[in-house]
């Protein structure tokens, strides 16, 4: 037996990764002197066992839930675009000059408005290195990260001598006008009974659900979805039979560049309500973890987007009522990488030997 049963690859593998990561993270913790339990113990009580706490991590998992989204969409035509963090940004300006110069008369104009200029800036962003690779041959890892860091120096000078008002010291937009400001899930009827108290999450979360079953139907049951699934799986066999490489690549960056810059409605429009310089902070990275736990399924995209935005609020939990280091959650961050990326293949391969042992007693039983 050298395959696992679909259902122990899709759920089995991750869990396990997962559960391996945290007992080594519980180590660390006490390696450092504290207690695991107290940790584990702070997490769970400040990120999902109150209301506000679910508005946290709702609120970080929706920005996460854009980025792997992003990842998702071009690993399946096999690109890795590292880009996403240079790419929100862009969108996060394309929010910013939707909500400032354009006199929207309701939020859900604005929301509209501003989310098609998030894509469309993300979107562009990423058509550059789309084209140099179609085109030139360049690698895409290489442009999209080296992207990341023209696009923060980019909104760094535009956010200090442009859009910053007259006499204001920090490096910011002005604040966005009242009617662009979305309603937070504590303004929402119905929901305002669960969230009685504000909190950062808002109806960016439904247009993240959304992009999740969007990118789902593109993939799997478009004519466009399964181009993109056929040039990611041999580039050769794709254009033998008749698939345009150069369309797939554009098209798939553009799609994903979109969906990154589509994070900043969240964030800057949803949280903020100005444009700061860090606004993607670090949530175009974290959708390359994303993406990879969710085995670069939506579905999974999402489930991984939430177990990201509870560690994000877990941690900052851990910085105000313990004495472990807030900086701990980037270590079980990273731990959850490393396992369910570097050694996916170590956890599968000891899951199949596990199986493999219980297969011939199951053959007598019968």
């Amino acid at each position: 037996m050298d395959r696992l049963p679909r259902w122990a690859d899709v759920a089995l593998v991750p869990l396990v990764s997962l559960i391996l990561a945290f007992a080594i993270a519980a180590l660390v913790i006490l390696a450092i002197g504290q207690d695991p339990w107290e940790a584990i113990t702070v997490m769970v009580q400040g990120s999902v066992m109150n209301a506000y706490g679910w508005g946290y991590t709702l609120y970080y998992a929706t920005s996460f839930m854009f980025t792997g989204l992003a990842v998702c969409v071009a690993f399946h035509a096999s690109m890795f675009n590292i880009g996403g963090e240079g790419q929100a940004l862009l969108g996060g300006l394309g929010v910013a000059l939707a909500c400032l110069f354009v006199p929207w008369p309701h939020w859900s104009l604005a929301l509209i408005g501003a989310t098609a200029s998030a894509a469309a800036f993300g979107a562009v962003w990423a058509a550059i290195p789309a084209w140099l690779q179609a085109k030139r041959g360049s690698h895409i890892v290489i442009t999209t990260i080296m992207f990341n860091y023209i696009a923060a120096s980019l909104l760094q000078y535009l956010l200090v001598n442009t859009l910053k008002p007259v006499g204001q010291a920090d490096p910011a937009s002005a604040n966005f006008p009242p009617a662009t400001h979305l309603p937070a899930l504590n303004d929402i009827p119905l929901l305002n009974l669960v969230f009685t108290k504000a909190v950062p999450a808002n109806v960016t979360l439904f247009i993240a659900l959304a992009m999740a079953v969007l990118v789902w139907v593109l993939l799997w049951h478009t004519r466009l979805g399964y181009q993109i699934r056929a040039f990611g799986k041999s580039e050769a066999g794709a254009r033998y039979a008749g698939i345009n490489p150069t369309f797939v690549i554009m098209v798939v960056m553009l799609i994903s560049g979109g969906l990154a810059g589509m994070m900043a409605i969240n964030n800057v429009m949803g949280e903020a309500e100005r444009l700061l310089g860090n606004s993607a902070s670090g949530a175009g990275f974290i959708g390359i973890a994303v993406a990879l736990m969710g085995r670069n399924h939506p579905l999974g995209v999402v489930l991984a987007a939430l177990l990201f935005g509870f560690l994000f609020q877990g941690g900052a939990e851990l910085g105000l009522w313990t004495k472990i280091p807030i900086e701990m959650r980037i270590v079980v961050q990273g731990l959850v990488i490393l396992f369910t990326g570097a050694l996916d293949v170590m956890v599968r391969m000891l899951l199949v030997r596990i199986f493999a042992l219980f297969r011939p007693r199951t053959m007598e039983a019968a």
